[in-house]
């Protein structure tokens, strides 16, 4: 059954794609991260479980559309240091972001340690070029190998989107910032194109099309959507070899559990959300800093083929969903815009990098994930009958 018969059947689940890491990986990440010598082979085979383990565990979960759970990566954009040339990480002594709206408005709550940015942890020092073919032809080998078996309504890979990587690296090398922003572009363009054509959808991480505003402190609302609409037409660049089914785009306001009170509101990224050449579109929806926004999709004319996943679990609180508040996120959803038209999904992602503490340890997540799922259970009975 093909994804878009089995969503006109129930509510099908999905998460953003980071899911939490073994500890044996973890400490193999963080011992070349060190510079420290790891056997090849032990590290090779440990990823290769870790994604296997992770495929079974979200199965066990519930989970419809799965991923590899980010296994094989540092981060969601700091893996991209290691597939691009031209790129390299900064000195140790560069300074990061450390004035933000956010942080302005709260010193207090970060100062004691709350992340609130995105770090630019990298450089481009020289033209960029994608180089990371193997890395990537071995994500693609283990998770094909992973859902062997399984019956999975679809299974995408997460992959940092044009602006993000843009975001996440200080250029020093190209003149002008649309060279920059192409040269992101095209070098991604590569990965891209290979998880499709692997026969996975793409998903397209880009929390800082909804953080930009947020990260810059003087910017104006109509600045970072100009902003915005640019590094859409990059991204949009970027995947034009790849069909829009196949293509999901996710943007949140970043992992970090603070007031939040600078978050660029939904009614002013929607039709800029929906510019993008993709049919899958997730975003933040399960916190109440933005819960209420579900009403303005009412308001919005979305193409036949679009499908909204919402996230009805947060990444930005231990406290877990009750499954009947799940259906009741879903089913608000659904009555604005059809029910064939909703996924249920996470707001973010819940791995950290391998040397940080979890902000949500990994049994709170799995609670989460099967409350996702028995709320998505409880929501096809309301919306399409049986049992």
């Amino acid at each position: 059954m093909s994804l878009a018969e089995a969503r006109r059947k129930r509510i099908l689940t999905t998460h953003v794609g980071s899911l939490p890491r073994p500890a044996a990986l973890s400490e193999l990440m963080v011992a070349r991260m060190d510079g420290r010598t790891v056997d090849q082979a032990k590290y090779d085979a440990t990823v290769r479980k870790a994604v296997k383990d992770c495929v079974d565990w979200q199965a066990k979960c519930g989970i419809d559309i799965v991923s590899d759970g980010e296994q094989s990566k540092t981060g969601f954009f700091a893996y991209v240091k290691e597939r691009v040339g031209g790129v390299e990480p900064r000195s140790a002594g560069a300074k990061g972001r450390d004035h933000t709206k956010e942080i302005d408005a709260f010193p207090d709550f970060y100062a004691a340690g709350h992340s609130g940015t995105q770090p630019a942890g990298s450089q481009c020092t020289g033209p960029m070029k994608y180089t990371g073919m193997e890395i990537l032809k071995a994500d693609l080998e283990n998770l094909k190998a992973a859902v062997a078996g399984h019956d999975f309504a679809d299974v995408f890979i997460p992959a940092a989107s044009v602006g993000t990587v843009e975001g996440a690296v200080v250029n020093m090398h190209y003149k002008t910032e649309d060279e920059f922003l192409e040269a992101c572009a095209e070098t991604m363009r590569v990965e891209y194109e290979a998880i499709a054509a692997a026969g996975f959808s793409v998903q397209l991480d880009d929390p800082r099309l909804a953080m930009h505003y947020m990260l810059n402190p003087d910017m104006t609302i109509e600045q970072a959507r100009k902003w915005a609409w640019r590094r859409v037409e990059a991204m949009n660049h970027s995947i034009r070899n790849i069909p829009a089914e196949r293509v999901r785009h996710h943007t949140c306001y970043g992992i970090n559990m603070g007031p939040r009170t600078h978050d660029m509101e939904m009614k002013h990224l929607i039709d800029i959300i929906l510019g993008i050449n993709a049919n899958y579109y997730s975003f933040e929806y399960g916190n109440p800093r933005h819960e209420h926004e579900w009403k303005i999709w009412g308001d919005v004319h979305m193409k036949e083929d679009k499908v909204l996943l919402p996230g009805v679990v947060t990444h930005a609180s231990v406290l877990v969903e009750h499954p009947e508040l799940v259906a009741e996120r879903i089913c608000r959803f659904a009555s604005v815009v059809g029910k064939e038209n909703v996924i249920a999904s996470t707001d973010c992602g819940f791995a950290s990098t391998p040397r940080a503490v979890p902000e949500v340890i990994d049994s709170i997540v799995e609670a989460k994930l099967k409350s996702l799922a028995e709320g998505a259970r409880l929501a096809t009975k309301q919306l399409y009958g049986g049992k």
